[in-house]
């Protein structure tokens, strides 16, 4: 029996529709149109080897069975990610709702009313929590956005603190935010130091710190005698912080942060083994112009009617290129859409309800756990509390009695457990997490009757300021009001929903609805990202067979997915031929060239990878000028770092001489860095290795989990050139770095 195939399904023009373009355009058939386009020399021989096209129906089953090998335990790991309930209201109407995920990405204003207001609403939020003047459009993730505080205050030293290179981190960060710092911090210099905030004597070697709030082990703690110090010695605050925590406890704005980061996760996105997630970045008036990322202002229209505009972006990296402080050109607007739909769904009142709930399931938790005899080793909290085991419990003893409950907690160390609770949580799952506690001490499990709520434990950092005042937060409680004021604001839009748009934008990139299904499946969307690995079986075969099929599409060796952005996907291109020069002993080489005509991101993603920018001329057809790059190349020789390279340009041509272009980098000992906003024309009719490129575009911009697989294949520059460099290793589960 023959079923309609994925591609009838989803690709919109037929046999019919695309002979009349032909024919308008002036050719035969697709195969005389490629001949026509694609260079000859740089063709693919032959298919793709991908397997057999799936339909819809095979493609989702297929899904269901993946999903079926993940193995979703309730998670108290926290660090970050933690349960939540998305509202149906928003996931019916923003998430599943094309007319939201496939809008023009809002860089005009007229065609983004509706967008634009709804991020707005998210700033709203940010600033309002946070207790700082200026909030963002969002940002790709909380480790991002830490290292975008520290960039900005590196910018932003006066002239008498420019040898100031250090910056300080509090050890309760957590984790992978210090790593994304660590990375960020060795190619411009800067030396990233860690300690204990209560003790830092800050001096004139640095320009900036970070400290975490609730901190890592849970710990909700006074902060103004360290910000007071390290401002009293001209050293800038940074802090990452907790919305739902900033609900209950004093803002850092209130207590004097120059910036508040985050992840908005926990306002009603999925954790979805990692991400994607919109991260929050608010600031003091002192740095509206250097705040990265977008800004969406208020303005008036022709007429003097209120309209919204991007009233500060990074689309300035067009303008600046080279001089960019940051290379953030886009932002996971979606889901700071859904994060902020979520807090104005629930007001203040309801967001002060879910808080005060979440804290006093931690209190109870911390009661019990005192009972049994555990030790809580941070009196104050809001959703975290660490424990020492009683004399003679091992972690194994807990981690069975956790494991067969399908619990998962996480091991600080030996003899220390933390756990974190959620919105998710009830009165059960409390009950559950006293026997096992119970359990590992061999105690019988405590009977839990249904207290009143008890006292809270917010070592006196309790909020007594308002937010969210704004009407907005105030109008749509039910879910028809909701609902009709996120269709009016879908409505003021331009999207796929509406007609076609033919405005070209490397981030439009639209999938199936059969394909976005599974976002929302629980057993894809409720895994944390630090459960153990074989709790993901299904991501791991997904990060597996996706590795491999992008690696036979790019003709490349090795296929990164940790990318969660095309900027970052450059950034992480520049930093693997940084990489491979300094593993050959070249650590001269440091110069990027750039065709004028290139993405404003190249030069910026160049600057933050410790690279400088040499640009490249452009014909008028934006085509390199190949004698310019001829001369430039030979010219920095020594240092030549790399190419980089958008194909086809970006005016959508491919140009003849990619391959002598190419062929002329490596001739001076550098690598070539192909961007990938175009990559869609390339796939099944030419690749990246194809054409000489060395290091891969970005992967698709849904793809977000942290998972590296590298791999070893013939035919191409990077295999038989970085086998030194990047040798053959897997890493797996989405926290692994």
């Amino acid at each position: 029996m023959e079923f309609v195939s994925f591609a009838e399904r989803h690709i919109g023009p037929d046999a019919h529709d695309t002979g009349t373009m032909l024919k308008a355009i002036g050719v035969s058939s697709l195969d005389e149109l490629i001949e026509r386009t694609v260079p000859g020399g740089i063709r693919l021989g032959q298919a793709l080897q991908l397997g057999r096209p799936l339909t819809e129906r095979e493609q989702l089953a297929g899904m269901k069975a993946i999903g079926a090998r993940n193995d979703v335990f309730r998670s108290y790991i926290g660090m970050g990610y933690y349960g939540t309930v998305m509202p149906a209201v928003i996931q019916r109407n923003v998430l599943e709702n094309p007319g939201w995920y496939t809008a023009y990405t809002p860089y005009q204003a007229e065609i983004s009313q509706g967008r634009l207001e709804a991020l707005l609403n998210f700033q709203t939020m940010v600033s309002d929590l946070t207790g700082l003047p200026i909030a963002n459009a969002s940002l790709l993730d909380e480790g991002t956005a830490a290292a975008e505080a520290m960039l900005m205050f590196l910018h932003a030293r006066p002239r008498d603190r420019q040898d100031a290179m250090r910056f300080f981190v509090d050890r309760s960060l957590f984790p992978q935010t210090l790593e994304v710092l660590r990375t960020r911090a060795i190619p411009v210099g800067v030396e990233v130091v860690e300690g204990d905030a209560a003790t830092f004597e800050p001096d004139a070697s640095y320009f900036g710190m970070l400290l975490q709030y609730p901190a890592q082990d849970g710990t909700v703690q006074d902060l103004r005698q360290v910000t007071d110090r390290a401002r009293n010695a001209g050293v800038r605050v940074a802090v990452c912080s907790d919305l739902l925590a900033l609900v209950l406890l004093t803002p850092p704005g209130e207590w004097g942060a120059d910036v508040c980061v985050g992840n908005s996760q926990r306002f009603g996105v999925p954790m979805g083994y990692g991400g994607p997630h919109a991260a929050f970045f608010a600031t003091t008036d002192e740095f509206k112009r250097l705040i990265p990322g977008r800004i969406i202002g208020v303005s008036q229209d022709r007429l003097g009617q209120p309209a919204l505009r991007m009233a500060l972006q990074t689309r300035e990296q067009h303008i600046r290129r080279d001089k960019a402080t940051s290379n953030i050109c886009t932002a996971q607007a979606l889901l700071a859409v859904m994060a902020g739909m979520y807090a104005v769904y629930h007001g203040p009142d309801g967001l002060r309800r879910i808080a005060r709930r979440v804290h006093g399931f931690t209190v109870k938790v911390a009661n019990i756990a005192r009972d049994l005899g555990y030790t809580v080793l941070n009196p104050s909290f809001f959703d975290t509390i660490s424990l020492r085991l009683p004399p003679g419990v091992t972690d194994a003893v807990v981690r069975r009695a956790t494991q067969t409950r399908r619990i998962n907690l996480r091991h600080v160390e030996e003899g220390v457990i933390a756990l974190s609770l959620d919105e998710t949580v009830r009165q059960q799952d409390v009950t559950d997490l006293a026997a096992a506690l119970a359990e590992a001490c061999g105690k019988p499990a405590p009977f839990l009757e249904d207290l009143e709520q008890p006292a809270a434990q917010l070592g006196g950092q309790e909020r007594s300021s308002e937010f969210l005042t704004h009407p907005v937060f105030h109008l749509y409680r039910s879910e028809t009001e909701l609902m009709r004021y996120l269709k009016r604001l879908e409505n003021r839009d331009l999207s796929l929903v509406h007609g076609m748009i033919p405005l070209g934008s490397c981030t439009m990139k639209l999938n199936a609805a059969s394909t976005l299904l599974p976002l929302s499946w629980p057993e894809f969307a409720d895994i944390h990202p630090f459960a153990p690995v074989e709790q993901a079986a299904g991501y791991q075969l997904v990060f597996e067979e996706l590795s491999e099929m992008l690696a036979q599409v790019t003709g490349f060796s090795a296929v990164s997915l940790q990318p969660n952005s095309g900027a970052q996907g450059e950034y992480a291109g520049l930093l693997t031929i940084r990489a491979y020069h300094l593993a050959r002993g070249d650590e001269q080489r440091n110069i990027a060239l750039i065709p004028s005509s290139a993405h404003g991101t190249n030069p910026a993603s160049a600057v933050m990878a410790g690279m400088q920018v040499v640009v490249v001329k452009c014909d008028d057809h934006g085509n390199v000028d190949v004698e310019d790059l001829r001369a430039k190349a030979a010219q920095h020789a020594d240092r030549l770092s790399c190419l980089m390279v958008t194909y086809p340009s970006t005016h959508g041509v491919y140009e003849e001489a990619i391959r002598e272009i190419t062929g002329i980098v490596h001739e001076h000992g550098g690598l070539v860095y192909m961007d990938g906003a175009n990559m869609n024309a390339q796939v099944g009719l030419t690749s990246p290795g194809s054409i000489g490129a060395d290091v891969p575009p970005e992967p698709p911009q849904d793809l977000r989990h942290p998972a590296w697989r590298w791999r070893a294949r013939h035919g191409s520059h990077l295999c038989e050139r970085q086998a030194e460099a990047l040798p053959a290793r897997p890493w797996r589960g989405a926290h692994r770095r």
